[in-house]
């Protein structure tokens, strides 16, 4: 089995619509596929409607956290999002990411950059708005020529001219709420030096402590030597070691199963889990 547990759509900030993304996982010879939106699941139906047969689907979502004012991810699998608390939380986040939006966009268009709401909302598709949303938009306007040249400080990285904060879950607050809606958590890519977000043990070790399943291990942001020290980690810490692509379609140059889960991890993780179930069908 060929298991992927992190990928994304266009609702959020994905560049293809759910039902290609499930297409594409089982051309790509997935057997598995998780889709982990940014604070929503709204890609799921979707998703469910065009599976194709032979792909098992997990569902999934990619939670926004931030602790100490480093931006931290955390994966959610089979909860059972109508848990009140996970889902008002999850709609707190995604109005502060609009909230966020709108607000970049006035800086852009401070600083000479045509941009405007409309665009975004037409990249997003009625999906969570993302920074790559308004990346692409720069691209469109003629500010940059590719969307990785945004992402820095002269523009919307942290801490640049057009950059602003947004609401993030405290990552044990949302490991918690995971848990309590029946879900399984796997931090994402928390060695990502490529990114900023090297996380540390002693984070990963308390979250460890109230409930964590895994750590993302086999990611492509991720170095020989970052794996070896987080399957290290997360042996001693009696956490599941998982691997994805986390694709984002042609932002990321569709790289479904570039990475992947072993058939162990994933079956201890589905037996974790009470808030839902992997979804197959069979046509």
């Amino acid at each position: 089995m060929r298991i992927d547990l992190h990928s994304h759509s266009d609702a959020s900030d994905g560049t293809q619509p759910p039902a290609d993304v499930v297409r594409r996982a089982r051309e790509a010879g997935l057997d598995v596929l998780a889709l982990t939106d940014h604070d929503t699941v709204d890609g799921l139906p979707a998703a469910t409607a065009a599976l194709p047969a032979g792909l098992t689907l997990v569902p999934g979502m990619e939670l926004s956290c931030r602790r100490d004012g480093m931006s931290i991810h955390l994966l959610a699998y089979l909860f059972d999002p109508a848990a009140p608390e996970l889902a008002d939380e999850c709609r707190r986040i995604r109005d502060a990411r609009e909230r966020r939006g709108r607000e970049m966009v006035e800086r852009l268009v401070e600083l000479g950059v045509p941009v405007t709401w409309e665009q975004i909302g037409a990249l997003t598709n009625g999906g969570v708005v993302g920074r790559p949303h308004i990346a692409r938009a720069m691209v469109e306007a003629g500010a940059i020529t590719e969307p990785a040249q945004a992402f820095t400080s002269e523009w919307i990285a942290p801490g640049g001219r057009a950059y602003v904060s947004r609401y993030a879950l405290d990552p044990a607050t949302a490991v918690r709420l995971v848990t309590a809606a029946g879900g399984v958590a796997v931090l994402a890519h928390p060695k990502a030096g490529r990114r900023g977000r090297v996380i540390p043990d002693e984070w990963i070790s308390e979250l460890a402590e109230i409930g964590l399943f895994g750590v993302e291990v086999d990611h492509l942001d991720h170095d020989p030597a970052a794996r070896t020290h987080l399957r290290s980690l997360a042996a001693d810490l009696g956490l599941a070691a998982t691997g994805s692509s986390d694709d984002h379609g042609e932002l990321t140059g569709h790289r479904l199963g570039c990475e992947t889960t072993a058939v162990d991890v994933y079956e201890r993780l589905v037996a974790a889990a009470s808030g839902t179930v992997p979804i197959t069908k069979d046509r």
